[in-house]
């Protein structure tokens, strides 16, 4: 019986900071412009995975002229992938280019989460832009005298009106509105659902009140 492997990406929602994940395109011709050299690394290398960053910088004054690139990936596997795949060839341009992983201390990004829109854009390039529908299955309101501020309330000494509308200070007040949502994640295709909860807080400075 013939063993089957399945290989497993795992993918984190926020800014790879990993030097094996970052590929540094060296020896860029001089004689193509900025956007012409980003519009086909780009799409030389997010045909290996999804890609989040990259940056085409022009070469030190101290060599020749010309430019280099970092394409940074979520997956390392991805990156290793290019790396092989790319590494001593024409690419675009008439002289080979030289791939390396070496990390530049200028160019580090902050451990941080991504923000929703390239969530959705990573998303959709992995399980497919119809491949994953959502719905919100129960939004409400939440009283703004609910337990957690209720402690909050009593571990600073003030109290707030039931409305979540606080006393006016130097002719400005404040509303805090609470939002829970329970929304669900579906997979059709593997006839997978998920469920998650979240609790949305802001508080808004009203004037003239």
């Amino acid at each position: 019986m013939e063993e089957y492997v399945m290989e497993v990406d795992i993918i984190e929602f926020k800014a790879p900071t990993e030097s094996n994940k970052a590929l540094f395109i060296w020896d860029l011709q001089a004689g193509y412009s900025h956007a012409y050299i980003y519009e086909r690394l780009f799409s030389a290398f997010s045909s290996f995975g999804p890609l989040f960053l990259v940056k085409v910088l022009p070469n030190s004054p101290s060599v020749s002229p010309g430019f280099y690139s970092l394409v940074k990936f979520y997956c390392s596997r991805h990156a290793l992938q290019a790396q092989r795949s790319t590494d001593g060839t024409l690419l675009f341009q008439s002289t080979p280019v030289r791939l390396s992983t070496r990390q530049a201390p200028f160019l580090q990004f902050d451990n941080q989460l991504r923000s929703h829109s390239r969530c959705l854009e990573l998303a959709n390039h992995c399980l497919g832009f119809n491949g994953w529908p959502t719905r919100i299955i129960n939004l409400k309101v939440l009283p703004s005298d609910s337990l957690e501020e209720r402690q909050g309330h009593e571990a600073s000494g003030r109290s707030q009106e039931v409305s979540g509308r606080s006393p006016k200070v130097s002719g400005r007040s404040k509303t805090t509105l609470r939002y829970r949502c329970l929304l669900e994640l579906s997979f059709p295709q593997h006839n997978v659902s998920s469920r998650g909860v979240a609790v949305i807080e802001e508080t808004f400075s009203l004037s003239g009140c």
